[in-house]
C-alpha cells in the first residue's frame, strides 16, 4: 500500500495523501511516499502542473503523535525524521513546476505548512488550519518561519504560531494565505480546472518564474529550512516535548 497515490490528467499530475484512516497524519512511511510521488512527477517531462490533495475527511491532521517515541528513540531517528520533513517542502518549491493545493478538512502542523509551500491554493469551506507545535514543545517546519511572515505580516505570523488557534477557510482567505473559497463538492474540479489553465501556458515562461521566485531568490528560505531543522530537532529531543506530546495523546481520542 501507498500512502502517497499519484493520477495523470492530461499535462497535471495529482498527488493525493492516502492514509484516510489516521487523517492522513505524518508518518515515516507517509513521508518516503509522498517524496517518492513528488519525485516522479518533477521529473516527467509530460508533467506541467501538480495538484496535492488528501483523502479522507482531511488533507493532513499534521504529525502522528503515535509515532513520536519512535521518531524520537535516537538523535539518528530524530535527525531523519526531521530531514524527511524539510525535504517535502523543497519537492514543492525548488523545481520548476507550479504546484496548486485542492485542500480541506484538517490541515494541521506539517499540514498547514505544506499549504503554504503551494503556489496556489483552492480551499474547501470546512478548511480548518493551526499550528499545535509551540503546545507540543516542538517547533515548525516546511519553511514557514520565513514564508508565513512575507504573507501575513510579523505579528500575525506570530499570533498564529504562538496562539495556535484554528483558522477557518474564510479567514484563510482574508489573510491571504489561500486563494478561492468553495463547497468540499467543487474543490477538486476547481483545482483540476486552475492546475489545467496553469499547464497550458508557456511551458518555459512559467517554470523560469517559479525558478526566479522559488529557488534563485530565496536563499533565505533554503536557509530557514536549514535553521528550523536544528531547532526541531533541539525540540524533539527535550524531555518536554515528550510529556507534552504524551499528556495530549491521552487527551485525543484513537
Amino acid at each position: 500500500m501507498s500512502y502517497a497515490t499519484t493520477k495523470t490528467c492530461g499535462a497535471v499530475s495529482v498527488v493525493t495523501l492516502n492514509r484516510p484512516e489516521r487523517l492522513n497524519a505524518i508518518s515515516g512511511e507517509l513521508l518516503e511516499d509522498f517524496h517518492r510521488a513528488l519525485d516522479a512527477v518533477n521529473r516527467d517531462p509530460a508533467t506541467h502542473a501538480v495538484v496535492i490533495a488528501g483523502e479522507g475527511r482531511a488533507f493532513c491532521a499534521g504529525d502522528d503523535l503515535k509515532e513520536f517515541d519512535r521518531q524520537t528513540e535516537s538523535d539518528a531517528s530524530i535527525r531523519e525524521h526531521i530531514e524527511r520533513i524539510q525535504r517535502i517542502t523543497r519537492d514543492l518549491m525548488f523545481n520548476d513546476k507550479p504546484v496548486i493545493g485542492a485542500i480541506h478538512g484538517f490541515a494541521v502542523g506539517g499540514g498547514f505548512e505544506w499549504l503554504l509551500n503551494c503556489d496556489l491554493v483552492v480551499a474547501a469551506d470546512d478548511l480548518i488550519c493551526f499550528f499545535p507545535e509551540m503546545a507540543w514543545g516542538q517547533f515548525v517546519t516546511g519553511g514557514v518561519t520565513s514564508l508565513l511572515p512575507q504573507t501575513v505580516g510579523y505579528q500575525r505570523a506570530m499570533e498564529l504560531w504562538l496562539l495556535g488557534e484554528r483558522q477557518s477557510a474564510q479567514q484563510l482567505l482574508a489573510m491571504g494565505i489561500v486563494n478561492r473559497v468553495v463547497a468540499r463538492d467543487l474543490m477538486f474540479d476547481t483545482a483540476l480546472d486552475i492546475a489545467q489553465r496553469v499547464a497550458g501556458l508557456s511551458r518555459l515562461s512559467v517554470s523560469k518564474l517559479k525558478q526566479l521566485v522559488n529557488r534563485d531568490l530565496s536563499a533565505t528560505l533554503a536557509h530557514s529550512l536549514d535553521l528550523e531543522t536544528e531547532a526541531t530537532i533541539d525540540t524533539f529531543k527535550n524531555p518536554d516535548a515528550a510529556q507534552r506530546v504524551g499528556a495530549f495523546a491521552k487527551r485525543r481520542p484513537a
